[in-house]
């Protein structure tokens, strides 16, 4: 299995491998500087760096949302696809799990989405009333609604969370804070958890998210968790960072202001919304279309 192998070492012996299969100097360090992105990545997050589709794609979601070019990400994601072949074939590990895996198109940059029936569905799978399930489902509520990262809510805390004004203190990249609010839902999911929370062994931690069994909650614990009900949903290829690309496009395709979403998500440049104004712009054309009613000349 990829997450026991040194991926450091195995890149200094692929590095043999690609000076002696006479790959240029350039072609060299585009592959290997994928690789060493994505370890690093992984080592920011907490998780171990598995080389499967869920944590790849995880991985050029994350690229994608810092403002990399789709080309660079396309280049990244390509040396990370090359090393799981040459792994492969050195035997290193059972199996490519990575062959046939799509990169980002050149002519805009991917902002997948999960439909409103697959956000049903994750949420239901949550259904239960034993801490898990209710940790879970207030988790999924708050990522689906809240456009914030997988990092951001790791690092979520008890003294953030204000029930009564529907709001939540996020800690952002370079710990820059900023207030995102969420609905009665979100926060009725919320208070069922910290209710929950009061008997577990970690309660006077500040930390908001616990993991069960009277454990602390990393990265890595909100990858599985959400992963675990993302596969009881029945949704393929899930991986954290589209909870907020969906809650970023639901945003718009419900007519929230585009200042507005850039607050709440804590963005600071524009090219940032334009990815998701573009990924929604045909959707919502669409549905101007049909408020216009254009095509009724009357009987």
């Amino acid at each position: 299995m990829s997450d026991s192998l040194d991926l450091p070492a195995l890149l200094e012996s692929w590095t043999l491998h690609l000076k002696a299969e006479r790959k240029s100097p350039q072609t060299i360090k585009s592959y290997t500087d994928g690789v060493r992105a994505f370890v690093a990545y992984c080592e920011r997050e907490g998780i171990p760096p598995v080389l499967d589709r869920a944590t790849v794609n995880a991985f050029t979601a994350a690229l994608l949302d810092d403002g990399r070019e789709a080309s660079t990400v396309r280049s990244r994601q390509l040396g990370v696809r090359r090393f799981s072949a040459w792994l492969a074939e050195e035997e290193e590990i059972d199996r490519d799990e990575l062959l046939g895996l799509k990169p980002p198109k050149l002519d805009h940059k991917v902002v997948e989405r999960l439909s409103d029936e697959q956000c049903r569905a994750l949420i239901q799978a949550c259904g239960g009333k034993a801490f898990r399930e209710r940790r879970d489902e207030a988790i999924v509520r708050f990522m689906l609604e809240a456009i914030v990262r997988a990092g951001e809510v790791v690092d979520m805390t008890v003294s953030g969370i204000d029930l009564a004004h529907g709001s939540a203190v996020i800690r952002g990249k370079g710990r820059k804070g900023r207030v995102v609010p969420f609905g009665p839902q979100t926060g009725r999911a919320i208070d069922r958890y910290l209710r929950l929370r009061k008997a577990h062994r970690l309660a006077d931690t500040d930390q908001l998210w616990l993991g069960d069994r009277g454990k602390g909650f990393t990265y890595y614990g909100l990858h599985s968790a959400l992963k675990y009900r993302a596969e009881l949903a029945g949704i393929e290829g899930f991986h954290p960072h589209l909870t907020r690309h969906t809650a970023a496009q639901r945003w718009l395709s419900a007519k929230g202001s585009e200042g507005g979403l850039m607050t709440v998500a804590g963005w600071t440049r524009r090219d940032m919304l334009d990815r998701y104004t573009q990924a929604t712009a045909a959707e919502r054309a669409a549905a101007e279309a049909r408020g216009l009613n254009l095509g009724d000349f009357g009987s």
